[in-house]
């Protein structure tokens, strides 16, 4: 049976927010427009089928020109993805969903989720989160989005500290970053930047020391004093010539401080593809201005 909702609410428990998992913004924007289509109202089970749309990513910001691919990339790399929750000190293990269709002809995917984790993206947690699924349209970021979670977590106190080594485990960021100033540049301030810029919440941070190393970080953040429209922003959006994205594409590929965008397994030529459709993109073609003009770019 093929589910749809008309209210585009998420919610997820807080052992989710807090899990340790990995995943693509493309593969959470599946992931999250899935979980607005639960039905809050009546008993669910796992044999319930999401219907994900080329028209759901669109709003969260992927390109027209690469929504489709996208949405039939990221559900079968979503497939083989998993998440690590913590239960009563616990640690289990869990696959995201348990099963996929495609509805070629009308772009669409269809869901199911996996029995164990449907418990903690519905009502049936007693402790959970829920937000606009709109509130994270326009993030390109990975981490903005699920640092965003981890803030409104704590949306009603206004503050949040968490360690470094809790949010390094929660990202799954393995050996990437393993400088403070690396972690606070490419994670950090990349995240903060695109929640300040698309969520409804104003936030800063400090970093706290323990000695003299970087320990912990402090959020603080309230509610923007009017409500946003969030549209997908194209301001400097500079339009490349098709030589210009193959010849950044491929130099851009190569660069360490790229490498993050890159899934396991990936090959350079791989990132390569990838990059050249986030410069054709107004919103994703942000995070690489810096890199372009360090790669000699000039608008």
């Amino acid at each position: 049976m093929m589910s749809t909702s008309k209210k585009e609410l998420v919610v997820k428990s807080n052992q989710v927010i807090e899990a340790s998992y990995q995943l693509s913004s493309t593969e959470q924007r599946i992931v999250l427009a899935a979980i607005s289509k639960i039905s809050r109202a009546e008993d669910i089970t796992d044999d319930e089928i999401y219907r994900v749309t080329i028209d759901d990513l669109k709003k969260l910001g992927v390109h027209e020109k690469t929504a489709y691919r996208d949405l039939k990339d990221g559900v079968n790399r979503l497939y083989d993805r998993s998440i690590n929750l913590t239960i009563d000190d616990e640690s289990i293990k869990m696959r995201w969903i348990q099963s996929i269709r495609f509805l070629e002809s009308k772009s669409v995917v269809g869901i199911r989720f996996s029995k164990e984790i449907l418990p903690f993206i519905s009502n049936l947690s007693r402790e959970f989160t829920k937000y606009s699924l709109s509130d994270i349209a326009g993030m390109s970021s990975a981490y903005a989005i699920r640092i965003y979670e981890l803030l409104t977590q704590y949306r009603s106190i206004g503050k949040r500290e968490i360690s470094i080594e809790a949010l390094r485990g929660m990202l799954e960021l393995g050996k990437r970053y393993p400088l403070s100033a690396d972690l606070k540049r490419w994670v950090i301030d990349t995240a903060v930047d695109q929640i300040n810029e698309h969520s409804p919440l104003n936030v800063s941070y400090e970093q706290i020391k323990t000695g003299r190393k970087v320990t912990h970080i402090h959020f603080t953040f309230k509610e923007k004093s009017k409500s946003i429209e969030h549209k997908s922003k194209q301001n400097n959006f500079y339009k490349l010539t098709d030589s210009q994205i193959n010849m950044f594409g491929n130099q851009l590929s190569r660069l360490h401080e790229v490498s993050h965008l890159a899934q396991q397994g990936e090959s350079y030529d791989d990132l390569a593809i990838k990059i050249k459709d986030m410069l054709r993109d107004p919103i994703q073609q942000k995070q690489l201005i810096p890199h372009l003009k360090n790669l000699g770019f000039k608008a």
